[in-house]
């Protein structure tokens, strides 16, 4: 989506508030012991409370508010009343949702309770990653070069990154041009970031898988070599400038 009007702006303001809301108040609300549907169903009341629909069942008819990952899982883990959080899980929580016509996506990974597993290093890498690809990102820069920084910073902290899942144009819909904003450098992809267009980058940092996989309940998505996956994600708005982050009350970067 590209920017023309205020009116615009403050739709993409309003949209991205709502689900960096409320992806922020759920993780301070997830607690070991406690269901992934519970904190699925909290997160819902939080976006009716916005007015915003989410995403993911408007558009694709998942079952559930927003997607919630546990340690192996890499994405679109489908909450469940059955799945019981431990402490020291490795939890990814992607909330994103439609208000008055206007799409924002975000998304975090992080640690419940004490690091038992030491997987915060993991998190802490895709945080900064992520912060340092949106800083380099403005108009006329080609999307291939965010790749390719995403992939060497990775390499540079032990890591590798999943190759086929993808940052994405949102806006006036969860998925739209450009598609393909890898976390390596496809040297194929002559795209450029346009000024004023929005924008969800996400980083998908990897222990030992470079491939997600959909398991069978068609859905969840693991990795082909096992391991574990940390993805943080804004919604942003490319300027000439440094962007404007859209989503930055979700405070994953606190």
């Amino acid at each position: 989506m590209s920017i023309t009007t205020e009116d615009e702006l403050l739709g993409m303001q309003r949209v991205s508030k709502a689900v960096a809301y409320t992806l922020k108040e759920m993780r301070n609300f997830a607690k070991p012991g406690m269901s992934t549907k519970q904190l699925d169903d909290f997160g819902g009341e939080i976006l009716k409370d916005f007015g915003a629909k989410s995403a993911p069942r408007l558009t694709y008819n998942f079952p559930g508010w927003t997607c919630i990952s546990v340690n192996q899982e890499i994405a679109h883990g489908i909450p469940h009343s059955k799945k019981i959080l431990v402490e020291g899980d490795l939890v990814n929580i992607d909330v994103s949702a439609e208000l008055n016509g206007y799409w924002s996506d975000n998304g975090g990974s992080f640690v419940l309770g004490n690091d038992l597993n030491n997987h915060n290093v993991l998190v802490n890498a895709s945080k900064d990653i992520l912060k340092k690809a949106i800083n380099n990102i403005r108009g006329g820069i080609r999307i291939s070069e965010i790749g390719r920084l995403i992939e060497t910073e990775a390499r540079k902290s032990g890591f590798r990154v999943i190759k086929n899942l993808t940052g994405h144009g949102v806006g006036r819909s969860l998925h739209e041009a450009p598609h393909d904003i890898a976390n390596y450098y496809d040297r194929w992809n002559h795209d450029r970031f346009k000024k004023n267009t929005t924008v969800a980058i996400e980083t998908f940092i990897s222990t030992a898988s470079n491939l997600a996989e959909t398991e069978d309940d068609g859905w969840t998505l693991t990795g082909n070599k096992g391991g574990f996956v940390a993805q943080h994600e804004h919604t942003i708005m490319v300027t000439g400038d440094k962007p404007i982050i859209l989503t930055v009350e979700n405070e994953i970067w606190l």
